[in-house]
């Protein structure tokens, strides 16, 4: 049988110990089947949501409580959005513990490292497309981060907001973005990072003469299993939409007025409780870009794992990134552990 599409899309074979589930542990095939149902699905909310403060809410309870199948349809959006982030994190925790960026490898790396902030910006900015209370700091302190930036704030947060306080602007630019922006370039950003991984030979791994075992699959073996993991992650994913809903309140007004206690999306928990600390430039802005940019920039400026280390899980070689994942990551968690006690 002669190879089809998806054949083409992977090599013609690969070492079969870097093919086990426990070394890949199917992120990157998962991160673009979530990828597709998130597209699949918010081309069917599109026919339904209303960008307007008025009605946006509304148009989103009308979806999820009288479209035939539009409550699965959008918890379907919801979940694969929330597990996108999750499986990106996955991902990237993989290749550092790897050691997966080793040249030719880096430029790619820095495309996965795009794909993780677009990931999370689509999040973010579909999250205010709910329009309702439940989205206060994401609509109001998130979007004052960007005003606390010396000289540059006011004029940013004008064109993100489009006005003096969020509105009937900002619904529209957020739904802009969202729609036509950031998932334009997600769309080209995963084209190029699934070439890339293609032309540089697929997964990461020692030269011949160094590997354990010379043993290879064919490309028909490895799409039969990325298939497998799919279907599975579908089945989960489809339970899970059945039996818990996306969250839903009550619609806001054209002034933002929100009751409750705010609460920020929980990828950004974190940052929330670096706010207390103190200047929110500093907390809210410096710090957390600065974590972003150290990983982004770690197959420049951390030590390398030699190329016999290729393969294997937490190399000597890169222990020091290691490391600093490590304590970002559970830096990260306790604060978003903090976030969630209940306030006395």
């Amino acid at each position: 049988m002669r190879p089809s599409f998806f054949h083409h899309l992977h090599p013609p074979s690969i070492p079969a110990r870097q093919a086990r589930f426990r070394h890949t542990l199917a992120t990157g095939g998962l991160a673009v089947f979530l990828s597709l149902v998130l597209g699949f699905t918010g081309i069917l909310e599109i026919f339904y949501y209303i960008p307007t403060p008025g009605e946006a809410a509304l148009s989103i309870q009308t979806l999820t409580f009288l479209v035939p199948f539009g409550g699965l349809i959008r918890n379907l959006h919801y979940w694969s959005a929330q597990f996108l982030v999750i499986v990106s994190i996955v991902h990237l925790l993989r290749v550092v513990f790897t050691g997966s960026y080793l040249p030719p490898r880096r430029f790619n790396y820095l495309l996965g490292m795009g794909l993780f902030v677009l990931a999370i910006l689509l999040d973010f900015t579909g999250y205010v497309l709910r329009w309702d209370e439940g989205i206060h700091w994401a609509l109001v302190t998130g979007t004052n981060l960007i005003k606390s930036i010396p000289l540059l704030g006011t004029p940013l947060y004008g064109i993100l907001v489009g006005g003096a306080q969020p509105g009937a602007a900002t619904l529209i630019r957020f739904y802009g973005w969202h729609i036509f922006g950031l998932a334009l370039i997600a769309v080209v950003l995963i084209a190029w990072h699934i070439f890339r991984v293609r032309r540089d030979g697929g997964i990461a791994v020692p030269p011949p003469a160094l590997r354990i075992t010379q043993a290879r699959i064919s490309r028909k073996e490895l799409v039969r299993r990325e298939v497998l993991a799919m279907l599975l992650a579908g089945v989960a994913l489809l339970l899970l939409s059945l039996f818990a809903p996306a969250p839903l309140a009550q619609p806001i007004g054209e002034t933002a007025s929100f009751t409750g206690t705010a609460r920020a999306p929980w990828f950004f928990l974190w940052v929330q409780e670096l706010l207390k600390l103190g200047n929110p430039f500093l907390w809210g802005v410096v710090v957390p870009l600065a974590i972003l940019v150290i990983i982004t920039l770690i197959p420049y400026i951390f030590p390398k794992p030699a190329l016999s280390e290729l393969g294997h899980w937490f190399p000597k070689g890169n222990r020091l990134a290691q490391v600093f994942l490590v304590l970002v990551l559970i830096g990260i968690l306790a604060l978003m552990v903090v976030a969630l006690l209940p306030i006395s």
